[in-house]
């Protein structure tokens, strides 16, 4: 284990873009470390070994941006519990991050809407966020959600869409524009709950509901 380890640390090092790292810091993206690699070339890196549980979890465990993606490539999913998903979502702190392992690991679990529902009425951390996000890859890879969440996600989306623009709101965008480019019926109903956007005198109400039209307009 530790032979692999230092064998990631040095192509890391070899394969470091100080400029995509110092941007990142720019913009606020701050950890321990961040060697600025491409997510092309970490995919590369984590085809050369073999998924396995106590390797993944102990990159997860770096505070190092490219071990942590690196984390959710080599951990295989079907050994991924709700307790683990739980302890790796409160430990996520930027949506980079929230981005792959949604993509990478949690749509890919049988509670994957389980968990999209108890996360979305979440305020805390990151949770909510990558509810959302995984709602969206949900809908993405052509998943009928059940009535239940389809419920939760309506309310909670419409509840985050009122208080206005942010990380959170942009996520629950997303996983309205998604679940309504499953159908013409999905698309008229997340328009309908939208419908009061239209004439409101806040701008972004306005953008809301104009993005998720235009959204359906270009894909149905």
């Amino acid at each position: 284990m530790q032979e692999i380890i230092k064998d990631i640390r040095s192509q890391l090092r070899r394969a470091m873009n100080g400029i995509v790292s110092a941007s990142m810091r720019e913009k606020g993206v701050s950890y321990r470390l961040n060697f600025g690699v491409s997510l092309a070339k970490i995919r590369e890196m984590a085809a050369r070994y073999d998924k396995n549980v106590e390797l993944a979890r102990t990159l997860w465990k770096e505070d190092v941006r490219e071990m942590k993606i690196l984390a959710t490539l080599l951990y295989p999913v079907e050994a991924f519990s709700k307790k683990e998903a739980e302890e790796w979502t409160s430990e996520i702190h930027h949506l980079e991050i929230a981005e792959l392992y949604t993509l990478h690991m949690l749509r890919f679990v049988p509670f994957a809407q389980e968990l999209a529902a108890a996360w979305v009425v979440r305020r805390d951390g990151f949770f909510p966020v990558t509810g959302f996000l995984l709602y969206a890859r949900l809908c993405n890879q052509g998943d009928l959600l059940l009535p239940n969440p389809t419920e939760v996600l309506f309310w909670e989306a419409k509840t985050c869409l009122d208080n206005g623009i942010s990380r959170l709101q942009r996520a629950a965008l997303l996983a309205l524009k998604r679940y309504g480019r499953q159908s013409a019926l999905h698309a008229e109903n997340v328009l309908e709950l939208v419908a009061d956007y239209v004439h409101s005198d806040l701008p972004e109400r306005v953008e809301f509901y104009e993005d998720l039209k235009f959204e359906f307009e270009y894909y149905l």
